[in-house]
Formats: structure tokens, sequence, C-alpha cells
């Protein structure tokens, strides 16, 4: 009987010892399974944040290639209504200018003539019409200097842009690319025709290839050096980097740019001054006439960013206000740029050693 209760107790003891057990597996489960679960939702979380990272990216390029294309069809309906007026003709090609015919950048801007010859509107010169004023001597002491330019063109409102321009008087810089058509040809040759400074920005302007190596920016530059001359008999000087000089896409320094740029005997400019128009939001008139023009009497030179491409529409119907609101002001006038303009650059220039 005594060993009979002996093996009970034996048997209620182990009972007890595998109920601890499982109760403290219970709670060991307990705290430690929500822990484990919030490691890895925390994991899930930071993957998708990358994938929407990565998404956002590949979003806004889409944006920017579909932008692209709206602006390329566009030109390609302007050159079919062209060509079934007749106004051109499959086939032509304009003869390459011969030495003689090319414009400096300085008689495009002031619309003085080349010395030695008598040039017409035909030849790139400048419509008479829209010269620049012969006595500039209250411009260059004019407090306040202030240069419109436009990015990215042409585009379909490069005319209507031109027109504004042309109705209060006022020149400003273009920085084209390599939109090789009759439409985009014809607006260069505009721009050239009616006084205003004609600047370069990247044939293609792809990041990922222009400043892929120096190299690779030579190739581009020189691509849209030569269009330029081809089409309008332009030896241009100035020149923006996509993006600006500050840009944070390019991996190599854009100083070796800048250097490359130099040996060319071209100028880069940036802006201090920008319109906001260049993502894909558009922005209101308010909103751009604020930007372009609420700090203009911090500078003595203002560089103004605004871009001429078939998504800102806003930015036209901006800039008869933005110039008026900036010839309203003391002491302030609105000029192309030119070899005598003074450099507006985001980033520092070195000094050059001599020998370098």
């Amino acid at each position: 009987m005594a060993e009979d209760n002996k093996r009970a107790a034996a048997a209620r003891r182990q009972r007890i010892q595998l109920l601890k057990k499982c109760i403290i597996l219970t709670v060991v489960m307990v705290i430690l399974l929500p822990i484990a679960l919030c490691f890895i939702l925390l994991e899930r979380i930071q993957s998708m944040d990358k994938t929407l990272d990565s998404l956002f990216v590949q979003v806004e390029t889409l944006k920017n290639i579909v932008t692209e294309q709206e602006e390329r069809l566009k030109e390609l309906e302007v050159d079919s209504v062209t060509v079934g007026e007749g106004s051109a003709r499959a086939g032509d090609e304009e003869p390459e200018p011969s030495e003689q015919d090319r414009i400096p950048l300085q008689n495009v801007v002031s619309g003085e003539e080349v010395s030695g010859e008598e040039e017409s509107s035909e030849a790139g010169q400048p419509d008479t019409d829209h010269d620049l004023p012969e006595d500039t001597e209250p411009e260059a002491s004019a407090a306040h200097k202030v240069y419109l330019t436009f990015d990215d063109g042409p585009s379909k409102y490069t005319d209507d842009i031109l027109d504004i321009l042309d109705k209060y008087g006022v020149k400003a810089t273009f920085f084209v690319v390599g939109k090789d058509s009759d439409f985009a040809r014809e607006a260069m040759q505009e721009i050239v025709n009616r006084g205003h400074t004609l600047g370069m920005h990247s044939y293609t302007h792809k990041y990922s290839e222009i400043y892929n190596s120096l190299e690779d920016f030579a190739e581009d530059y020189e691509k849209i050096h030569d269009y330029v001359y081809e089409v309008t008999g332009v030896e241009s000087t100035v020149y923006r980097f996509p993006g600006g000089s500050s840009n944070s896409v390019s991996d190599i320094d854009m100083q070796e740019f800048a250097d490359y740029l130099d040996t060319q005997g071209v100028r880069f400019f940036d802006w201090n001054i920008s319109s906001g128009d260049a993502g894909g939001k558009l922005l209101s008139v308010e909103t751009l006439v604020k930007n372009c023009t609420k700090d203009i009497e911090r500078f003595e030179t203002s560089v103004i960013l605004m871009h001429d491409a078939a998504s800102k529409s806003t930015t036209v119907e901006a800039l008869p206000t933005i110039i008026e609101n900036i010839l309203a002001l003391e002491d302030t006038v609105i000029l192309p740029i030119t070899e005598d303009t003074e450099l507006v650059q985001h980033i520092q220039r070195r000094e050059k050693v001599p020998g370098d």
C-alpha cells in the first residue's frame, strides 16, 4: 500500500513538472513570437520602402519620356501641316554655311552688322525691327540686370514666347537641345532672327549618357554645337548643364566638364532664381510670377530659370506678368546673355595652375 502511494506521488510530481515546462514554454512563445513577428514586419516594411522608392523613380522617368514624346508628336504635327501647305519641300537640304557666314554671338545679340559683309535676315542676321537700341549705356549701368532664360526648347510654345518678348521689347536666352525636325530648325532660326541669344543645353539631355564620362560629354557637346551652327550659322559660346553644374547625378566631378568647356571657349551659366517649373507638376501662374520676381532686388545679376517645353503652358501664361513686374522695378533692365554678362555658377571654380 505504501509502495502504491509512493508511485502515485512520483507520477503527480512528473505531471506537475511537465505542466510547469508547458507553462514556461507557452510564456516564452507568447513573448518571443510577437518580437519575431515585429522583426519580420519591419523587414517587410523596409523592403516595401525600397520598392516604392524604385517605383517613384520609374514613374518620374516615365513622366519625362511621355512629356518628350508628346512634345515630339506636336512637332511632327506642325511639320506635317507645314508640308501640306507647301512651305517645306521634302529632300531639301540646307547648304553647309561657309566660314565667312559664321555669326559671332555678340553680333546675334546686339544686331550689329558683321564687318565687310552686307547681312540680311535670310543670312541669319537679326531682323532690324527687333534690334537692340544702339545706346546701351543706361543698361550697362543699371543696378539690377535680369536675364530670362528658357531651357529644353524649341517647343510648340517657342513662337508664343518670342511674340511676348517682342511685345515688351526685351531679349532673352534660349538654351536648346538637339531636336532634329523642320519645326525645331525653323524655331531656332527664328530665335536668332529676332535677336535673342542661342545657347546650348546638351544634345540628348540624357544624364546617364552625358555624364557617363568626359569623352561622352565631349561627344554630346560637339553634336549640339555643330547642330546649332548647321541650322543657324551661330557659333554659340554659352552652355547650361542639364540639371545645372550642382546636379547630384554625375559621379564625375563637374569641374572636369567645366574645364572642357573652357578649352572650347565656352562659358556655362546656372541660375540664381528659379521659376520652379522644372518638375512634373504644373504650377499656377501666380506661383510662377512670385518665384520669378520675389528675389530680383537681392542680386545685381539675376539669371531666371524657366522652361520652353510642351508641358509648361502656365510658364507662357505667366511670362507677360513676369516681364511687367520686372520692368516696373526701379533701375532694372532685362537683357540677353552676352560675352560680357557676369557669370552665375553654382560650383566654385578652382584656380588654374600654370601649365594645366
